[in-house]
């Protein structure tokens, strides 16, 4: 079952997504909360998102994907989106996903790709206690990195207060909020299971970020990397191989 859903995030706007139900347990089932990249949606490229979702419903796991404020259809402009927020919306998408009667509790994972990535593994140290399991996709570890290389090779973001990136204006304060956030040193805490999926091939976030989750992460970590892999697996074996490994794990 999938269903149109919408909750609200906490200065009030609406963020709009999916919501997918077995359509056949017994008992509360596994959950899990899936996070989009910058400039993405909760479909993402190639429909991987939806994909995942409804693999996930045929092997009795629910799972919630959500446009983040100022993304896709929710409320809010792209120009106000800093990492702040969309941790703030992540928060609240994980505090609706563990407020269903129907979820085991004990069973509430994430999966994020490339900045969703990112603050996957910022919440999986916050909500340490809580989460299963944790799946990164490219996950944008390095994102203070790829925002410095945008602000300096665009100089007049400081004259404009923004770049436009595609039609999309990214506000300086994007940048500048970023600064707070490591999200290496944030995963340290989290004591459970991760899977890593990078592309060799990732132009966007190298592979040698996974590699230092991995690094970080030791045992705990699982890192697959697939060989010739883009940012966002934008190739059917690729997509197969990453969403075969996602629900393997988190059906463990």
């Amino acid at each position: 079952m999938q269903k149109h859903v919408e909750i609200k995030n906490k200065i009030g706007q609406v963020l709009r997504g999916y919501l997918h139900v077995p359509n056949e347990f017994e008992g509360r089932v596994p959950a899990v909360a899936i996070f989009h990249g910058f400039t993405g949606n909760k479909m993402e490229p190639h429909f991987i998102f939806v994909k995942l979702s409804r693999l996930l419903e045929n092997y009795g796991i629910a799972s919630v994907r959500f446009d983040f404020a100022g993304s896709g259809e929710s409320d809010g402009e792209f120009y106000d989106m800093t990492v702040t927020r969309e941790i703030d919306d992540a928060r609240c998408i994980l505090d609706y996903l563990f407020s269903l009667d129907f979820v085991d509790k004990q069973k509430v994972s994430i999966v994020g790709l490339s900045l969703g990535g990112a603050i996957a593994s910022y919440l999986a140290g916050e909500y340490r206690e809580k989460l299963h399991k944790v799946v990164l996709w490219a996950p944008a570890g390095n994102m203070k990195e790829i925002a410095r290389n945008v602000v300096e090779s665009n100089p007049l973001i400081k004259e404009k207060g923004y770049i436009d990136l595609g039609g999309l204006l990214l506000s300086q304060d994007f940048y500048y909020d970023l600064q707070k956030y490591d999200f290496f040193e944030a995963i340290k805490k989290y004591p459970n299971k991760v899977l890593i999926l990078h592309g060799t091939n990732d132009t966007a976030v190298p592979v040698e970020v996974g590699r230092k989750y991995k690094e970080i992460l030791g045992d705990r970590a699982l890192l697959v990397e697939i060989e010739g892999a883009d940012h966002t697996f934008n190739k059917y074996e690729w997509e197969r191989i990453v969403l075969d490994k996602t629900v393997e794990f988190l059906r463990e």
